[in-house]
């Protein structure tokens, strides 16, 4: 697979009918690797080694309502309390990440109401924080590390 803009992480791979598929660690089955797949597995593997989001606060590729649409997310981080506290969109490396990638997820968060967005194509990352009062979005250089909640 195409490398990435991460850190090298080890993966466990396996062949299913001709087509390589890759363990995923919190869906706890091999899924098909695709590249938007490879740029998920990384970025997982990114927010629990490098970030320390413990990887039960994170779910992976769910459905998503949106009025009347389903969608599917890629990644959502939630709080300790079961808030969101971020939602990821993966992109193949060679999707360009466009407005429209941030409309995107900008649309998913309306019902959703996280405190950071990421989108990443595994080559470019791009991490903000969004500023309820004020409407809008601040963009940040990275991503704060998981910190614990004191109960």
């Amino acid at each position: 697979m195409q490398e990435l803009n991460f850190p090298q992480y080890s993966f466990r791979f396996k062949n299913t009918q001709n087509k390589t598929a890759v363990f995923d660690k919190l869906r706890k089955k091999f899924v098909i690797l695709t590249p938007e797949e490879w740029v998920r597995q990384n970025c997982v593997r990114f927010l629990t080694e490098e970030k320390n989001y413990p990887e039960s606060l994170i779910n992976v590729e769910k459905q998503l309502k949106l009025g009347d649409l389903v969608k599917r997310y890629d990644i959502v981080v939630f709080n300790p309390n079961g808030d969101i506290h971020l939602i990821v969109e993966c992109k193949a490396p060679k999707i360009k990440i466009t407005q429209e990638t941030f409309d995107q997820i900008a649309r998913y968060n309306l019902s959703l109401n996280a405190s950071y967005l990421m989108v990443t194509n595994g080559i470019n990352h791009y991490y903000c924080q969004l500023d309820y009062k004020a409407e809008k979005y601040n963009f940040l250089k990275e991503l704060p590390s998981f910190k614990k909640t004191e109960s």
